[in-house]
């Protein structure tokens, strides 16, 4: 990197699967570093699998606490090992895997504010085991809270209800129905908590060495907070967590726009950080994908671990709330008051790639052993020998329990006899086949077409009514550089689709979003501005003309667009089969 001086920005995205690290400039918000460490390679000693640990109850999954301070260490010897000067950052923000939460004991706040900096956070008796009443955070992949989400949906009086106060139902997932579960299958731990943080509120906590508060926006992902007053609500906080919970989870949610406070002396003396840099709130990976790629009439399909559809709502011209369903999701946003994010998240995303990738892209040569870059080039190649539509062979792929829809688990294929036909068919045009009549090389268009049709089945249900129709579709997360996938996006959705302009950007969106949210906090806490996140884009912009540059990567093809219109109608009708039959199987 060029050593200017210039004061920089540090962004840190904790994903499901690595930890990663992006630097801005303060004044061009260009990147000028990224490095990141993969819990699976760069930590084997913690035997994950993308990141996880599964067990050893049914739908358990978590990750060692430990880990990630091990993998905070490590990043950040090789950002300064790449000659970043951490003197001249000013500002840290950042992004963490949406829901999952961190257990901190009665010894945490003591053992955080006299950390010892000739030893490494990660270091066996530093903070870890200690600080911890649980040594495993429960991460949003977990679906062991079937009976917390029942029971918490009982206790409001339903579904919708759950959802019009926090803006989702009840999710496996999310924190409130964690929470409940370890108050009641492990109460020990659960009394010996004294402060509950999410996993981005535990980044922030680290930086500052004393707990950090929850932001609103990743708040939202918690079922915990009322989704319009963004305040902690007080029935669900008794029915997840008992009247303890309130005192655990601290104050009540903050903007992202804020500034927590001066960055902690172990990372000054240890890190060589400036004792003024500032700690932004830390976010959720998606309002954080928000912050960094979207404006007004833009649509963000997020391909991470998970696969996320994003859209900015602006605060109502009148008081009317918005839309809120018992199947997306409806969040705060980070930094607009009143204003919200509507949200689709699958579960089954990179990781179901990954599965037919690993299974299908290396069949033509027989070779089993081949790296994953020569696996992902025969994947986009076996996608471009298939026409849109797959010749009506249309796949769903569930390796986790899904939750959208809710629950499924498991492969299912048809074919769908007439998918040029207009208005689907009837009902004789869909037969389920069995995996073995469903040609080999079809499977990696299939599971693309599979994922975004079941977003555009779903798309007019989050839109506010008076919406204008949307504008862009800006691609994020690490399939995002797959032309292939490019190409279906743009046709399945019928919009012109960007990327970041990997010129003067990243495609680690939600790292770069939390350096920018780092950047606004600084904005108003520094320079003591007042005005909106958009009002310090316009300004960075005038003087960097780049800021926000997305580069055009695929255009609607209006005959495949036209094809994929005439399957939203058989891939619904398939998709009720496919509950269908998960319903039987879970009743027998």
């Amino acid at each position: 990197m060029t050593s200017t001086g210039a004061p920089l920005l540090l962004g840190i995205d904790l994903s499901t699967q690595q930890l990663k690290v992006v630097l801005i400039a303060a004044d061009t918000l260009s990147v000028v570093h990224e490095a990141s460490v993969n819990y699976d390679a760069d930590l084997p000693s913690y035997r994950t699998t993308n990141g996880a640990v599964v067990g050893p109850e049914e739908g358990r999954v978590t990750s060692p606490v430990q880990m990630w301070l091990d993998a905070l260490d490590l990043v950040l010897e090789r950002t300064q090992s790449a000659g970043v000067d951490f003197g001249r950052v000013v500002g840290i923000g950042g992004a963490a895997q949406q829901h999952g939460s961190v257990y901190w004991s009665s010894d945490a706040p003591l053992l955080l504010a006299s950390l010892d900096p000739s030893r490494p956070l990660g270091s066996q008796g530093h903070l870890s085991p200690h600080a911890f009443a649980l040594p495993d955070a429960p991460i949003w992949q977990d679906s062991s809270t079937t009976r917390e989400c029942q029971e918490l949906e009982r206790a409001v009086g339903g579904a919708q209800v759950l959802s019009d106060l926090t803006g989702s139902r009840a999710y496996e997932r999310f924190t409130g129905e964690q929470i409940a579960r370890i108050r009641k299958l492990n109460p020990r731990a659960y009394t010996q908590t004294l402060s509950i943080s999410l996993i981005s509120s535990f980044l922030a906590s680290l930086l500052l060495q004393r707990i950090a508060p929850i932001e609103v926006s990743d708040a939202s992902g918690m079922n915990l907070m009322n989704v319009l007053t963004c305040k902690w609500e007080d029935t669900l906080l008794e029915a997840c967590g008992g009247s303890e919970l309130r005192a655990k989870l601290g104050p009540e949610p903050v903007p992202g726009g804020d500034a927590l406070g001066k960055i902690g002396s172990w990372w000054v003396r240890r890190w060589g950080f400036n004792p003024e840099c500032i700690i932004a709130p830390f976010t959720g990976d998606n309002p954080a994908t928000v912050a960094a790629l979207s404006a007004p009439g833009d649509a963000i399909l997020s391909l991470g671990t998970s696969t996320t559809f994003l859209l900015s709502i602006p605060p109502p011209p009148s008081n009317a709330a918005p839309k809120r369903t018992t199947t997306s999701h409806l969040l705060a946003h980070p930094t607009s008051p009143s204003g919200h994010i509507a949200m689709l998240c699958y579960k089954s995303g990179a990781l179901a790639r990954e599965h037919v990738r690993d299974r299908y892209a290396n069949i033509a040569d027989g070779t089993t052993g081949a790296n994953s870059s020569a696996k992902w080039s025969r994947f986009e190649e076996l996608m471009r020998a298939s026409p849109p539509g797959n010749d009506g062979y249309l796949g769903f792929y569930f390796p986790q329990r899904e939750i959208v829809p809710p629950n499924v688990i498991g492969e299912y294929f048809f074919k769908v006899r007439a998918p040029h036909s207009s208005g689907g068919g009837a009902e004789s045009d869909i037969a389920a086949i069995p995996e073995s009549a469903f040609p080999a090389p079809r499977h990696p268009r299939a599971i693309v077409e599979s994922q975004f049709l079941s977003i555009k089945s779903r798309v007019a249900d989050i839109l506010p009514p008076d919406a204008a129709p949307l504008r862009r579709l800006l691609l994020a997360g690490g399939s995002s550089a797959n032309a292939a996938i490019q190409q279906v996006a743009a046709d399945v959705f019928g919009m012109h689709t960007y990327v970041a302009d990997a010129e003067t950007g990243t495609k680690e969106a939600a790292a770069l979003g939390g350096a920018m949210l780092a950047r606004y906090a600084w904005w108003r806490d520094i320079e003591g501005r007042q005005g909106s996140f958009e009002e310090m884009m316009a300004e960075v912009a005038r003087c960097a003309h780049h800021v926000g540059d997305m580069k055009l990567v695929a255009v609607p093809d209006g005959k495949a667009a036209r094809v994929y219109d005439t399957l939203v109608d058989a891939y619904e009708r398939c998709e009720k089969l496919v509950i269908e039959t998960c319903r039987k199987k879970s009743d027998v």
